[in-house]
């Protein structure tokens, strides 16, 4: 009986540390997602999920989902209403298409800019990647997820999926979130980034 438990305080023990570890080691963007989500300024954590959140839930980072893609603009596109989760419409517009591989498959995704999002102070060079693959649903939001890029010099730009990240509905029905459009669907599993949130 003394073995037994001794062996569930080490399993216990060592579970811990590694929950830990893996916080204390993580890159600087999840370090810096999981600050904002715990500061009540900056969360979208209702504050009853807030008290007891202790950190998102990352894939571990994976140099397989940092890619570099040819940016093809598209400067002729036309603002469209790209719908959200609630009344609200996004005026947005497909600033160009890119081009890349993941997992050994060619892809394109379309990059978008938004109207008002762009008349902001430091948001000029902002651009909008909102993705849809195969986890949705399982291991990540239904809903899919978002990068954030900004407008390069030239026609290639790096897109790290470690960085996709849930829309803020996720976590509250109160934010009015753009539906991923379902022509960026990636047939295939992006394990990298924000897995999906299980509330406590």
């Amino acid at each position: 009986m003394k073995t037994i438990l001794l062996l569930l305080f080490v399993t216990v023990s060592m579970s811990c540390t590694q929950s830990k570890q893996a916080i204390k080691d993580g890159t600087a963007w999840q370090k810096k997602m999981n600050a904002d989500f715990k500061d009540a300024s900056k969360s979208p954590l209702k504050p009853k999920d807030r008290e007891v959140f202790v950190g998102l839930d990352f894939f571990n980072f994976d140099t397989a989902y940092v890619v570099t893609a040819s940016l093809k603009r598209t400067p002729d596109t036309e603002w469209f209403e790209m719908k959200t989760t609630t009344d609200r419409r996004s005026l947005e517009r497909v600033y160009g298409v890119l081009s890349f591989e993941l997992n050994g498959t060619s892809f394109e995704l379309n990059v978008y800019q938004g109207k008002e999002l762009m008349t902001e102070e430091g948001f000029e060079n902002y651009l909008f990647l909102p993705f849809l693959d195969n986890t949705n649903g399982n291991s990540t939001y239904g809903g899919g997820r978002y990068i954030d890029l900004n407008i390069p010099e030239g026609d290639t730009m790096t897109i790290d999926f470690n960085t996709a990240y849930n829309p803020y509905c996720a976590y509250n029905e109160k934010f009015s979130c753009p539906i991923v459009p379902r022509v960026n669907y990636l047939d295939t599993d992006v394990n990298a980034g924000v897995k999906k949130f299980v509330k406590q």
